[in-house]
């Protein structure tokens, strides 16, 4: 019999219980004790929720209380030594290792392969030691196995472990780790085997990659020695991409089953089915995990086919990858659009849809009948919906010439804008947001609610403008902005006001540790119906002689953390997107703003994992940023922002977009990220974050100055801004006033160091 199973589960909580514990905690609400047993809560319920949805081996381990890819770097005794004297607990030291100190900064963060989670990089020196703790995971196990479920603990694969790692404290060969680490997965499946469990699942996402040759021979003996007199079968677990270029290699390797996904690579099927070892199970991954369309179940079926004829009862079926990615159930949408809603499927309906899945095999097509004629009709109802397509949208994508989206050369920008700016050397701004408070929060719901009137809640917000523009001002900052009050998310505020888009009410996933998105779904073709904020930004530039940035979110990242429609290339979409921002920019201008910030901190995250797909994704993404940034003036200063991601492999590209300033987070790494933009000379202005805005940390005012003179190693000094990493807005006030004063003074200190040098 065909098998049902799940590769994780989302962590957060359908209301988000997780990130309320977490911030409880955080703020010294609850203490350990109690957040151990709300953790223990969600993780009880969302295993039976997945028993009651028929998933047969359930997934432990997946659920983290902040970020899996850390939940190893403990589990296997690998905290930085930096780390060793944090706290006077477990949890402590591992909350530092994500979120920093007083004395030390937090792990690097970066984006989970081309998804929008951010997991926490594992630092590595030649030194680095492997001395694995399984308390906790075991815990994990017997809680599981003490509600009757058939348990399959979760963990990352030791060569995709290793990738996504960094060296630190010299330069050396990760690989020399492998020795070692192997040592300590060994003593985890050795505990885990006493646990009474089957199946362990590796993950080795890593494999979607271009891996050189090197690392694909470390896989095949790391695995051979893993499988070596342990009685656990291992499944060795592929997503985000095509591995049949390993199929050889993967088929050989002595583990007792394979994982494709089958969502984002339908063709490598083929390559693996043709001589499969009659000694493994085959899961294939045919429930997309990530993304919101409900699946053509008729169309899964005919994919599955051809492996049901090749392995029989060696089938498995599951998701692609884990549906961390995911909101978690549709059935808390009371308020989305009927029509709409019966399109999606959520992490709770993807569960029931594998569950079909594998009925259908078993049991054959005429015991899920009903359910695949429900699924077939609402995917007809969708292609044939009047309100997916706009014709005018799709002939001004048509009409787009490289001709008209072209602005004159920067350089002659540049004087044209630094004469109209009169700005200081190293001039002080933010990358846009301020915090949100718990007033700004309570008058956008009461508004949203129709509690609060349009006039009260418009002059609410203009209140907080008023306040944030006196801020900056009283801090001496160069270039300001209104601070976004009125905005939910920076993705999600511009998604309400255009065509096309639809948005849930509890449709959130986690970005990283307590932080969650609630991405809109575009649905069909996207357009403005009017002008976005034009008004905001005009009434905060009146407050003030400064100049005030309009701040608008860019096509490729309003594409990459929306959930997008799958009946049309995604290059369209991200066209139709550029133009509805352009018409904003030109609004904007005409209304007299001078500079406007198109942020795409996603830009390299929609970037194809495999290299030789690289340059189609490019050429389109930076044509939607050229068409999104086509303002009128030579003289209106565009800017964007980019973060947490790395830069140098894409720098031509990036130097394309051709924004006057970019701003990039490089506090982490100490500057490392800025190193690439030296050694490529790029052109044009960029601002390197000084401090990190994800850590409650204040740095010092001599930090920061540190950063800015290694800054001026690497980057000519008239060409340098000062900023912070991020945006503020999950960060209070005393905090976020006290670290712009630091940067502030950090900035006038380099200038003064600059001047007396000359």
């Amino acid at each position: 019999m065909a098998i049902s199973h799940n590769l994780g589960f989302p962590r957060i909580g359908a209301q988000r219980e997780l990130k309320f514990a977490l911030e409880e905690y955080w703020r010294g609400a609850i203490d350990a004790a109690q957040l151990q047993t709300s953790a223990a809560e969600l993780r009880k319920r969302h295993w039976l929720l997945q028993r009651e949805h028929g998933i047969e081996l359930i997934p432990v381990g997946d659920f983290s209380l902040y970020d899996h890819v850390l939940d190893m770097t403990v589990l296997l005794g690998a905290t930085p030594e930096r780390f060793g004297t944090e706290g006077t607990s477990a949890l402590e030291r591992y909350f530092a290792m994500a979120r920093g100190t007083a004395t030390q900064p937090a792990l690097e963060m970066t984006k989970w392969f081309d998804t929008n989670y951010h997991y926490l990089v594992p630092e590595f020196s030649a030194t680095t030691d492997f001395a694995p703790d399984t308390q906790a995971l075991l815990a994990q196990v017997h809680e599981a196995t003490a509600l009757g479920l058939r348990a399959k603990p979760v963990l990352v694969g030791p060569i995709t472990y290793l990738w996504l790692g960094k060296a630190k404290q010299g330069d050396f060969d990760r690989l020399s780790l492998l020795p070692n680490l192997l040592n300590a997965y060994r003593k985890l499946l050795a505990d885990l085997a006493t646990s009474g469990v089957e199946w362990v699942q590796l993950d080795e996402p890593a494999l979607a990659l271009d891996l050189p040759v090197q690392w694909l021979d470390a896989l095949s003996d790391a695995y051979a020695e893993l499988a070596t007199g342990s009685p656990l079968r291992l499944l060795l677990a592929t997503y985000f991409g095509d591995v049949s270029a390993h199929a050889r290699r993967l088929k050989r390797l002595p583990v007792a089953g394979l994982h494709l996904d089958l969502c984002r690579a339908p063709t490598q099927l083929g390559a693996f089915l043709h001589d499969y070892p009659s000694d493994k199970v085959l899961s294939l991954g045919v429930i997309d995990g990530r993304n919101v369309w409900r699946s053509d179940l008729r169309a899964v079926l005919e994919q599955i086919e051809p492996a049901q004829r090749a392995v029989g009862e060696r089938l498995w079926i599951a998701p692609s990858c884990s549906l961390l990615h995911v909101p978690v159930d549709l059935a808390q949408e009371s308020t989305l659009d009927a029509e709409l809603k019966q399109w999606l499927a959520f992490a709770t309906q993807k569960l029931a849809e594998v569950n079909t899945l594998t009925a259908g095999v078993n049991e054959g097509l005429e015991h899920i009948a009903a359910t695949l004629t429900d699924a077939t009709e609402a995917r007809k109802a969708r292609a044939a919906s009047r309100r997916v397509h706009e014709p005018e949208v799709e002939r001004r994508v048509l009409a787009i010439e490289t001709a008209s989206i072209g602005r004159a050369p920067f350089a002659q920008r540049q004087l044209l804008q630094r004469s109209r700016f009169k700005l200081p050397s190293f001039p002080t701004t933010t990358i846009g947001s301020f915090p949100q408070t718990a007033q700004i929060r309570g008058a956008r719901a009461a508004y949203k609610r129709g509690e609060l009137a349009e006039s009260a809640y418009l002059a609410a917000m203009q209140a907080q403008i008023r306040d944030v523009i006196a801020r900056q001002e009283a801090l001496g900052l160069d270039v300001l902005v209104h601070g976004e009050a009125e905005r939910n998310d920076m993705v999600e505020y511009f998604g309400e006001q255009l065509a096309g888009y639809a948005f849930t009410s509890h449709g959130w996933v986690q970005s990283y540790g307590s932080r969650c998105a609630k991405p809109p779904i575009i649905y069909g073709d996207v357009h403005r119906p009017r002008p976005m904020t034009v008004e905001w930004t005009r009434y905060a530039q009146s407050l003030t002689a400064k100049p005030v940035k309009g701040m608008l979110t860019g096509p490729v990242t309003m594409l990459q953390w929306s959930f997008v429609r799958d009946d049309l290339p995604r290059e369209q979409i991200a066209l139709q997107l550029a133009l509805a921002i352009q018409d904003e920019v030109v609004d904007l201008e005409n209304a007299g703003v001078a500079m406007i910030q198109i942020d795409e901190p996603a830009f390299r995250e929609g970037l194809p994992l495999k290299r030789a797909e690289w340059q189609r994704y490019l050429t389109w993404a930076v044509k939607a940023f050229r068409v999104a940034s086509a303002c009128r003036h030579d003289d209106t200063q565009i800017h964007t922002h980019m973060c947490y991601s790395e830069f140098n492999d894409i720098l031509p590209s990036i130097a394309a977009m051709d924004a006057d300033v970019i701003t990039i987070e490089t506090s982490r790494s100490d500057m490392e990220l800025l190193s690439g933009f030296g050694e490529f000379h790029y052109p044009n202005e960029i601002g390197p974050g000084v401090y990190d805005i994800h850590s409650p940390r204040v740095p010092d005012w001599r930090d920061m100055e540190r950063l800015l003179i290694k800054a001026c190693e690497v980057i000519d000094a008239d060409r340098l801004w000062v900023n912070p990493d991020c945006g503020l807005k999950t960060r209070g006030w005393p905090e976020t006033e006290d670290a712009l004063r630091n940067m502030v003074a950090a900035a006038r200190s380099v200038r003064m160091r600059m001047k007396a040098a000359a």
